[in-house]
């Protein structure tokens, strides 16, 4: 153990200063009578001897590396705080009475240094990892300035300066520290006292010889020919801080110094060196060093990019350099911060522009050599974030105005670099990224960008898909993103799948069905539609039509529209045996939608109603039900003020009255049409065949009499009302007073026609309420009597619908507003011609 000391003393070149053991021995003896003549000095010398002892018996143990590291750090730090609590050299020889005592002192104290710069030695010469402890002892005498001496300051740049002439002789260097270490010298250069800042200069000095031989080292190992340049004084460095050096040193107030100072003087004379701390402060800490370069204004100044360029030019670390900007390109550029005091970055403003910066920065990282297998790495995540960047950007008025497009810019760097030139020129041929940088033609940019990938057979398809995939199970951090996201997927499935596609994707699509965003929905059923051709191919196709079917649900009457001909497509290929198990469920769901608000959807609800039901005419009975429950909106919406409605109702009303036993076709034609004669012989052959249906009609047909549209409750007040007298010997008196509670307000409407007609039906009810009797018996004789003797009846209102019917304020407004479904009338025909994702991208930007 002796001769490992000696032997690192003969190679720090410091031998003057280095003693025997016998002379230890001898001067020991010599300095006992020092134990009650300096007595703090004497404690402090017998203390670090032993400490050294406890320090090097652990050294050459077998104990855990890192709980070595872990005692040894605290019996130094001990040994630290007692030997940097002695006085000065010159008041510790006020204290002699003589001048042997005053030699005697001197050389005692000397003695205490050395034992304790021995012990550092000697751990370094064994591992250079343990130059932590240097940077630990910064961070001492931080904590307290008293501390803060030039004698500490020389055993730090010493043991520097034996590690820098170590490292030489070795092939590898492992010493992660030295980053914080240099930030922490880098302050201690701007101190007050010129004797400190001299040694940590000379100890910076020493620090960039040991970052030398590692970054040759690595460069060997990576194939890099990058050279940093290196100063050739020892003086510099002293001007890089003017934080309050009373704390710990920080890496971005270190970094944001050495912007300040390059700013103000870019032609500086220590700016090699100052550009050398940031790679420094990159290797050791990445993540802080890069949100501090990314917390500057935008656009980045020429100081910045040269940070960039510094921080890029460490290798090692720029799989952390590009996951620390991918984390920043999470956040949305422009957003306002909640709370400015609560934020842990020190950033300029309260809104947040980190992501533009981070943009431009990657046209600075990504072309550097040494990044491009990192780049590989994370190309699907640089490539949607950028995707989702220049949308959050293209949005931002400082964008369009400034034309500050950093996230198209690194896009299309990423492509150039990750060889794909090809894409990027065929989407210029395009005009891609001209149009691409305009906030309606962003979708269709994402489109035409998956496209180009696919056609060119890109190489990143597999991480690609799996990084998609993988987006779409977590779900995106907001609801726009998911448009991007979908667009993405759904063109690279169309590239390199044939459908049906696997069934990882089908469940994806069928939950993006029921997305909280209508443009994922629309897009998630346009592909669901084009699988059509192979629905039978599909093992889960009976799920992936319910999942369009809850479509039905949505607030969004386009997704509804879109829902409705993407179901009427997926039929009219299914088989009849998928298509019998869930045809009870699909009509039952059209019924709620043929009384929608929106004109289109009603008339289409209707008409698919009626496709379905001839679809399955050979399963009359199954659906015997469903129809008898959609019979009244059937019959009521043939008032509608929409001709395309009306053609719906007509249309299916044809179809159920072969499964009703009707006979409707020839009033059902334009040229005998009369909505009372329709009423009439409807009611009168559901009294015959139908009958046990007629209270479930009234009741149904009641729910109308309250609605907002005149036609309603002028056509549902003739139809209650037949149906009321041909069936009233089936109501109880509960029911009908029910019946006249729900007429009563329609008797003072506004409309004068409604009010008449009201006034009839009224009539009309109270005549069959006095017929009803209280005797049960009674009553069931009468209704014995009825079913023998069914007698039909003549018209009742002899009511004539004129051609143009003045409706209240309301009315007039909603029907405008259904006017905004015509453009759906002719869709399916559309949807079978040229049913692309283009197109459907086309359509949303028209909506927008």
């Amino acid at each position: 153990m002796t001769s490992k000391s000696q032997k690192t003393k003969r190679t720090s070149g410091h031998s003057e200063d280095r003693v025997t053991n016998l002379e230890i021995l001898h001067s020991s003896m010599r300095w006992h009578h020092m134990e009650h003549i300096a007595t703090n000095l004497w404690n402090a010398y017998s203390s670090i001897l032993s400490h050294q002892a406890m320090i090097l018996s652990i050294n050459s143990s077998f104990v855990n590396p890192l709980q070595q590291f872990e005692i040894q750090l605290e019996i130094i730090k001990s040994s630290f705080k007692m030997v940097f609590a002695i006085s000065s050299l010159d008041k510790v020889k006020e204290v002699a009475n003589s001048k042997r005592e005053e030699e005697d002192m001197k050389s005692l104290y000397r003695r205490i240094l050395n034992i304790y710069e021995n012990t550092l030695l000697i751990l370094v010469f064994k591992d250079l990892y343990k130059l932590q402890i240097l940077k630990e002892m910064t961070v001492w005498m931080n904590e307290d300035s008293f501390y803060l001496q030039e004698r500490a300051m020389v055993i730090i740049s010493r043991v520097l300066n034996f590690a820098s002439s170590k490292v030489r002789r070795y092939a590898t260097v492992d010493a992660p520290c030295l980053g914080v270490l240099a930030a922490e010298l880098s302050l201690l250069c701007s101190h007050s006292d010129p004797a400190i800042t001299h040694q940590a200069s000379l100890g910076m000095y020493f620090l960039l010889c040991i970052v030398k031989c590692q970054i040759v080292d690595i460069l060997e190992k990576t194939g890099n020919c990058y050279r940093l340049p290196f100063p050739s004084d020892i003086e510099f460095l002293t001007n890089i801080s003017q934080q309050d050096k009373a704390k710990i040193a920080q890496v971005s107030k270190i970094v944001d110094s050495i912007y300040n100072q390059l700013y103000e003087n870019p032609s500086h004379i220590m700016k090699d060196a100052m550009l050398r701390v940031i790679t420094l402060l990159t290797r050791t800490s990445p993540k802080k060093v890069i949100f501090q370069l990314m917390d500057y204004p935008v656009p980045a100044d020429d100081t910045l990019i040269l940070m960039w360029q510094a921080a890029g030019s460490e290798p090692s670390v720029a799989p952390h350099v590009l996951k620390t900007i991918l984390l920043i390109l999470k956040g949305k550029p422009g957003e306002i911060q909640d709370n400015v005091m609560d934020r842990r970055r020190s950033s300029l403003d309260t809104a947040n522009m980190m992501p533009m910066a981070a943009s431009q920065a990657l046209c600075t990282l990504l072309p550097i050599g040494s990044y491009k297998k990192a780049m590989a790495q994370f190309f699907p995540q640089l490539l949607m974030a950028l995707l989702l960047q220049h949308f959050y950007s293209s949005n931002m008025r400082l964008v369009t105005e400034a034309r500050l497009f950093y996230a198209r810019d690194a896009l299309r760097v990423l492509l150039n670099c990750s060889g794909l030139q090809q894409v990027d020129i065929a989407l210029k041929k395009q005009n891609c990224w001209s149009y691409f940088s305009q906030e309606l033609f962003h979708h269709h940019g994402v489109y035409l960008i998956a496209k180009a990938l696919g056609e060119f057979n890109f190489p990143q398809f597999p991480e690609t898909l799996h990084y998609l995939y993988k987006l779409s199970v977590e779900g995106p951090r907001r609801s726009e993103d998911s448009v991007t996201t979908v667009i993405f997927l759904i063109e690279l499935l169309n590239s390199f799948f044939k459908d049906p596609l696997p069934e990882e994707f089908l469940v994806l699509f069928r939950n993006w069905v029921n997305d909280s965003n209508p443009a994922v929905c629309k897009l998630s059923l346009h592909k669901i539609a084009s699988m059509a051709p192979v629905i039978n191919k599909i093992e889960s196709a009976s799920n992936l039509l319910l999942s369009v079917v809850n479509a039905f649900l949505s607030k969004d009457k386009t997704v509804i529209i879109r829902a409705l001909l993407t179901l009427r497509r997926l039929l009219g290929k299914l088989d009849k045996v998928t298509y019998s198990s869930l045809c009870i469920k699909i009509a039952s769901s059209y019924c709620p939608l043929m009384d929608h608000s929106n004109g289109g959807i009603r008339s289409m609800a209707i008409r698919h109603f009626g496709e379905l039901l001839r679809d399955m005419s050979q399963y009359t009975w199954m659906l015997s039900n469903v129809v008898l429950r959609g019979l009244v909106p059937l019959i009521l919406f043939l008032e509608d003020t929409e001709t395309r409605v009306v053609k719906a109702c007509k249309y299916t009303l044809a179809i159920c009255a072969s499964q009703l036993n009707l006979s409707l076709q020839f009033l059902l034609t334009d040229k005998h049409y009369n909505f009372e004669q329709v009423v009439l012989n409807i009611c009168n052959n559901l009294l015959i065949s139908q009958w046990h249906c007629i209270t479930d009609l009234i009741a149904d047909t009641l729910g109308f009499l309250a609605s907002s549209k005149a036609y309603l409750r002028r056509a549902s007040i003739i139809l209650i009302g037949y149906l009321a007298t041909l069936g009233g010997h089936l109501l109880l008196k509960d029911e009908l007073q029910v019946m006249l509670e729900a007429i009563d307000p329609v008797l003072r409407d506004e409309n004068a026609v409604i009010r008449e007609l009201a006034g009839t039906t009224y009539k009309l009810f109270k005549k069959v309420s006095h017929k009803l009797t209280s005797s049960n018996v009674k009553q069931s004789f009468r209704r014995l009597f009825k079913f023998i003797y069914i007698k039909k009846l003549k018209l009742l209102y002899n009511y004539n619908c004129p051609k143009k019917l003045t409706d209240s304020p309301m009315e007039n407004k909603e029907t405008k507003n259904d006017k905004e479904g015509l453009e759906y009338e002719n869709s399916e025909d559309s949807l079978r011609k040229n049913e692309t994702l283009s197109s459907v991208l086309e359509y949303n930007l028209e909506e927008e």
